[in-house]
């Protein structure tokens, strides 16, 4: 027999929608992609001082990072992948979000002191050898779409992998950069457009990172996902009879693709516990379709905390 709500609270916990899985992230695939960024990283390294085309050693710094942030992110993966335990009762799934950050930060920095340098070449312009950038850049290009191909399928399913493909996705587009640039200085003598290519390039890399790390942090800092409205929610579920209030509501990401819902639900009816079952599917199959929540937990009360805001801790 089931009992009475009264003042006693009758907790409903739902996570069938939750992903227990491991990210289906493939270590060959990332293995591959960054021999690939080790062995252009070294070509334009060498071929930046021969050069002395800053915007190719820029390229070439993108591309170091973005082996480092493949290798961070692999182990991510792999420890993000583990299963709750004692210590860790959500499991280990922020791994990759902390990964993301990581290589995010890393590029920005490495950006930003590229932009100095450029900053001082511009002021002091030397001779660059355009037809050894522009053979170079093109290896590069060519290197980089190939490691997104691989990449892509994946990127859609982790933040984590996503942050490396932007890299990838960045350092294509200097490439091109660099490969104009390179035609330009060669045709033209315009070394100072290495300067301001190196600029525009690292701009826009930083502008990418700073949206990944925006999203890292939101999530990290148990933030609700910016596509998902709570007082819509409140709505949704006050729209049920047997609902009076909802209170003590608590929306978060708990990686990048499961959201985590709880709250509390005073009923119009002392009904039993039994009863509740039917309400919290009705609630849960709302959340899931309408929100996309993924795990909820929902505590139903009778005339308890009334008055209280939906979202008073």
């Amino acid at each position: 027999m089931g009992e009475r709500g009264d003042s006693s609270n009758n907790e409903a916990h739902n996570h069938s929608g939750h992903n227990h899985s491991v990210q289906g992230v493939s270590g060959k695939k990332i293995l591959i992609a960054t021999l690939m960024n080790i062995v252009i990283t070294i070509a334009e390294i060498i071929g930046g001082l021969l050069s002395g085309s800053l915007s190719l050693l820029s390229d070439a710094m993108h591309n170091f990072s973005d082996g480092v942030s493949l290798v961070v992110s692999y182990l991510a993966v792999k420890i993000s992948g583990k299963g709750a335990d004692y210590k860790r009762t959500f499991g280990y799934k922020r791994t990759g979000v902390i990964a993301a950050v990581f290589n995010s930060v890393t590029l920005i920095v490495i950006s930003v002191l590229l932009i100095k340098e450029a900053y001082n070449k511009f002021i002091n312009p030397e001779d660059i050898k355009g037809e050894m950038v522009v053979v170079i850049a093109t290896i590069g290009l060519v290197s980089n779409i190939v490691a997104m191909i691989i990449l892509r399928s994946d990127s859609k399913k982790s933040l984590n992998i996503k942050s490396a493909y932007l890299h990838l996705l960045g350092d294509a587009l200097s490439s091109v950069a660099v490969v104009v640039g390179g035609v330009l200085m060669t045709l033209f003598d315009l070394f100072w457009l290495d300067s301001v290519l190196t600029v525009l390039i690292n701009l826009y890399i930083i502008r990418e990172c700073y949206r990944v790390v925006k999203e890292s942090l939101n999530i990290l800092m148990q933030g609700a996902p910016e596509n998902i409205d709570i007082q819509k929610i409140n709505d949704a579920i006050l729209a049920i009879n047997d609902i009076e209030d909802i209170h003590h509501i608590h929306l978060w990401s708990l990686d990048e693709k499961n959201v985590n819902f709880e709250a509390h639900i005073n009923l119009k009816n002392d009904i039993l516990v039994s009863q509740t079952v039917s309400l919290n599917r009705e609630i849960e199959k709302i959340l899931k379709e309408k929100f996309k929540i993924t795990h909820s937990t929902i505590c139903f009360e009778y005339k308890c905390c009334e008055g209280t805001g939906i979202l008073k801790v």
